[in-house]
């Protein structure tokens, strides 16, 4: 059964502090108007820390938290102690809330998303990978034995897993016990990588889904242009269902054919100044998906 739903990156909100975004209330108010019953948390402190609060504040538009979001500590190969603390803050207020979901996000990765410059390597190498095979197991078993929730990985443009071998050596070299794979469509379309494919060689390991998709002609050229994830962003190559790739039709049958409870989190990432109000292109795109009738 899939839950549809959506997060505050939809809405331009990257950061807790950017002077830019959507004030909180409005954004809650917003999610429920254009139909969405399911919010995951996104960037910690944007919303009200303190669970009761935010508890309330959620039952009174209707809303449940599908996931708490960890980022902004960049990948599980670099600094563990600090994506323990940033985990362990992120899966406290999660389980309050009632979810079982913590999703980790790699970010910042290996290159800046305003210069493009590189701030490491592209590819891992032998040591940094059995460290961040081994640092996600930690992260994984944490969440699961303290706190009795999931975490799940989430590829990344512009972080070391982001194409199609490099998702399938981290699934590969991961406990399924405790690392699950947040499935986001766009950022695998992004690289060339198969949604689909993922799906089907590991059913039993897609537990979360991000839901976005990428202007393929933006993507090659930001790619024949070595351009960063965040400079094609503000060109504005990730786009409102069902204007780019990767289709999300057979993506949506392939998911509820696993049969399992998918929380499905419409997420586009969008630069508020340039792209506009986020509100009507968010109920657009809800009233696109539920259109297809592969919901709960």
């Amino acid at each position: 059964m899939l839950h549809l739903g959506s997060c505050p990156d939809s809405w331009g909100v990257w950061y807790a502090d950017d002077p830019r975004q959507t004030p909180w209330p409005r954004f809650l108010d917003e999610l429920a108007e254009a139909g969405y019953r399911w919010l995951e948390l996104g960037p910690y402190g944007y919303l009200p820390p303190d669970p009761s609060r935010l508890a309330d504040e959620l039952a009174t538009r209707g809303l449940a938290c599908a996931g708490g979001t960890v980022g902004g500590v960049g990948g599980p190969h670099r600094d563990l102690p600090a994506a323990l603390a940033e985990t362990r803050r992120v899966a406290e207020l999660t389980a309050a809330l009632g979810s079982s979901n913590v999703v980790f996000v790699p970010v910042p990765g290996y290159r800046d998303d305003a210069t493009g410059g590189y701030l490491e390597a592209a590819q891992l190498g032998p040591g940094q990978w059995r460290a961040l095979s081994e640092n996600a197991n930690t992260l994984g078993r944490m969440v699961s034995e303290e706190y009795g929730l999931r975490l799940h990985f989430h590829p990344h443009a512009d972080y070391q897993v982001e194409t199609q071998e490099q998702v399938e050596r981290f699934l590969d070299d991961t406990d399924p016990r405790f690392v699950s794979l947040c499935l986001d469509t766009g950022h695998l379309a992004y690289r060339r990588a198969s949604p689909l494919e993922l799906i089907r060689k590991y059913p039993e390991r897609v537990g979360y889904v991000h839901l976005k998709q990428m202007d393929p002609a933006l993507a090659a050229r930001a790619a024949a242009e070595d351009l960063a994830f965040g400079q094609a962003v503000a060109m504005g190559v990730s786009v409102a269902a069902p204007d780019g790739e990767p289709s999300l039709p057979p993506i949506l049958r392939a998911l509820a054919e696993l049969g399992t409870d998918l929380h499905v989190v419409v997420e586009q990432d969008m630069y508020p100044v340039e792209f506009g109000v986020p509100f009507p292109i968010a109920q657009r795109t809800h009233t696109y998906l539920t259109s297809l009738g592969e919901f709960a």
